[in-house]
């Protein structure tokens, strides 16, 4: 049977081949791709919400539940165990892989990643997790993306548009906000701008955001009612809310490389649920709002118009009924948040960080107006208008992308009429963080690195280069103990002028450069009076295996040598890199980099 599917499957591909040229047939994929990962986006809302109303339902509003110190370690590990025993593969930080697979060119995601993240976000999800289903369906539709253009043999640059192609689907398919998906791609995901990608990514977005349309109706995600028109004299306030939004996103990113860093110390994966459920379970108890991605909580906000509905957050806890604790409720969530969610992930969920992102900004957003509404400011800022716009703020700048928070609130929420206060925000959120961070949450591991591929386009390509292709190693290495006539003998059976001098474990402790002896290289008087050792000078610097290419070319650029030698972290010696080598291979990574 698989024989025949095989056939069937090559026969249809010499077919096309034939008959489809490339980029129509491309344009088809990018279809199939929006269909799918779209059902993908609603297979997974849907598990997700019913895990959680059918663990929920019957909790009291007015007094703390203590079910919520068990479901999420119950939730995060079941997820464990389906990652650590069915899956075989660390799926955690899907935004990341995607960006590492395009960072070197690949455009092939595992096959698993169709399924895999569905299933393992939405339990942990489900049973508490306080992180998004965003990332993984992601990485889902990225993986759509790639498997589906292998199936049908595409070649890799093909791959890599697809990849990008299920991002886009995937994000306008769960969001219902195809321009978010298509600016997500480019502004993430760092998929060059052209012609003949443009099209394709569009195609995707829509595609999935009509099914979603046609399934779900076509109302905004968020329901979002402008009561009061932006004013003028609000841009001081709008501008002050988009400084702390950046400052609020620091704050995410940094808390968050912390504490994943001290679960990645915590080698044994049971210490890990034991730290991480632990403190997510203790969190989701005092402050229930944490449960699950908080989109409840958005919500409420975004249409809350008195203290009456707003204090509604604070249901299920023990801050029920202490309306005057409101704003430092939300501000101890702004807190927590971070640990709840670095806590989930650490723990062995699965989820990512769009909706944390978008949940901050919200709270952060209601928080900043409330406060300057307490203290009676000449402005009065409408608490729903600035809890959208807090939204697009931290996104901005957590993710580096302040077209993507732009976009996506707009289209979340149909709040067009505040695009040009969202610009503001956005803006202002982004260029606050950048002083602080020059790559996003996503990018920052692969940048640590050197494998970020960029939209630079020296730096892309550079990116793309490995030391060891370039390495050089048909030097002939000498030894310090050796005679000048050793060093003739194996100078006339080079056509090399440098030398590396290694000792006996082949460590490098010097070069012999040809010019330095020309001058007593033909003296045969010589060839017993001077050694190697004698003659070897030290080499303007060394390039390490492990080195990006980015750090060898400062190298270059700092010694002004043409030719330096290339040794491993105990240094002993492997070849020498040429500025000439590094060149030819530049100009070939480069005519198939900028191919369309």
């Amino acid at each position: 049977m698989a024989g025949e599917e095989r056939g069937w499957l090559q026969r249809f591909i010499i077919w096309r081949e034939k008959n489809v040229k490339e980029k129509r047939f491309i344009l088809v994929l990018s279809f199939l791709v929006g269909i799918f990962t779209a059902f993908a986006a609603l297979i997974l809302k849907m598990l997700i919400h019913w895990i959680q109303n059918f663990l929920t339902e019957n909790f009291d509003t007015t007094e703390a539940n203590y079910q919520y110190l068990i479901y999420p370690v119950v939730g995060i590990f079941l997820a464990g165990l389906f990652v650590r025993y069915v899956v075989k593969d660390d799926i955690s930080h899907g935004v990341t892989k995607i960006l590492y697979a395009i960072s070197r060119r690949q455009g092939r995601i595992k096959r698993h990643n169709t399924w895999s993240s569905i299933i393992a976000s939405s339990i942990t999800i489900g049973f508490g997790g306080s992180v998004g289903a965003e990332a993984p369906i992601v990485l889902t539709g990225s993986a759509i993306g790639s498997n589906l253009g292998s199936l049908f043999k595409m070649e890799h640059r093909t791959l890599m548009l697809l990849v990008g192609c299920g991002a886009a689907g995937a994000v306008a398919g769960i969001f219902k906000a195809p321009i978010a998906g298509l600016v997500f791609t480019l502004e993430v995901l760092m998929i060059d701008l052209t012609m003949s990608s443009l099209l394709p990514l569009l195609i995707s977005a829509v595609t999935a955001a009509t099914v979603s349309y046609i399934v779900t109706g076509t109302e905004a995600m968020f329901k979002f009612h402008l009561d009061q028109a932006f004013e003028l004299e609000r841009i001081p306030y709008v501008i002050m809310l988009g400084i702390f939004c950046g400052l609020v996103s620091l704050y995410f990113t940094r808390a968050m490389n912390s504490v994943e860093g001290m679960f990645g110390k915590l080698k044994v994966p049971y210490k890990k649920l034991l730290v991480g459920g632990s403190m997510l379970s203790i969190l989701i108890f005092l402050f229930p709002p944490l449960y699950g991605e908080g989109y409840d909580t958005i919500e409420l906000l975004l249409n809350g118009t008195s203290k009456i509905e707003w204090d509604t957050v604070m249901n299920n806890s023990f801050f029920y009924g202490h309306s005057q604790l409101l704003l430092l409720y939300l501000m101890l969530i702004i807190l927590f948040k971070v640990f709840a969610s670095s806590a989930t992930n650490g723990g062995g969920g699965c989820g990512g960080i769009f909706a944390p992102s978008l949940y901050l900004g919200c709270i952060a957003g209601f928080v900043f107006s409330h406060f300057s509404n307490e203290f009676e400011t000449t402005a009065f800022l409408p608490e729903k208008n600035f809890a959208l716009m807090g939204m697009a703020g931290v996104m901005s700048g957590v993710m580096h992308a302040p077209l993507t928070g732009v976009f996506l609130i707009a289209e979340l929420t149909g709040g067009y009429d505040l695009f040009l206060p969202l610009m503001i925000v956005s803006v202002s959120s982004y260029l606050t963080i950048i002083v602080f961070e020059p790559h996003s949450i996503y990018s920052m591991r692969l940048a640590k690195k050197g494998e970020l591929l960029t939209h630079h386009k020296d730096k892309a390509v550079l990116t793309l280069m490995k030391v060891e292709n370039v390495v050089e190693k048909d030097f002939i290495a000498v030894h310090p103990e050796m005679e000048l006539a050793e060093l003739v003998k194996a100078i006339s059976a080079s056509h090399r002028n440098i030398f590396p001098v290694t000792d006996n474990e082949g460590k490098l402790i010097g070069i012999v450069l040809l010019d330095d002896i020309r001058n007593i290289m033909f003296r045969q008087e010589l060839y017993h009076r001077f050694t190697v050792g004698k003659l070897m000078t030290s080499a303007p610097a060394r390039l390490y295996n492990t080195d990006s290419m980015e750090q060898v070319m400062r190298t270059f650029d700092d010694t002004k040598a043409w030719n330096l030698p290339v040794v491993d972290e105990e240094g002993k010696y492997l070849g020498f890199v040429s500025k000439s080598k590094i060149f030819n291979s530049y100009r070939q990574v480069l005519v198939h980099f900028s191919e369309d």
